[in-house]
């Protein structure tokens, strides 16, 4: 098994848009774990929780229908390419 020390060096190697990509896959990766370890309850438990004012904010504005990750990841490549 490659050590992490030896994948960081082979990962700086390799271009800016391959790390990019790398990026992208492991957050969504992250997420998509991180997601499946928070149970629903505990998600609506804290909004209930929130200030009355911040919870009538919950939804004012809508994400486009582009994965806002990948948006995200593209302005940083145009940004530093």
């Amino acid at each position: 098994m490659i050590k992490l020390q030896e994948l960081q060096e082979q990962v700086l190697e390799l271009p800016i848009k391959e790390r990019w990509t790398l990026v992208q896959t492991l957050l969504a990766s992250i997420q998509q774990e991180t997601l499946f370890s928070i149970p629903p309850q505990h998600t609506l438990e804290g909004l209930s929780e929130l200030d009355p004012w911040t919870q009538s904010l919950i939804g004012v504005i809508s994400l486009e229908s582009e994965n806002p990750e990948e948006s995200y990841v593209n302005y940083l490549e145009e940004k530093y390419s």
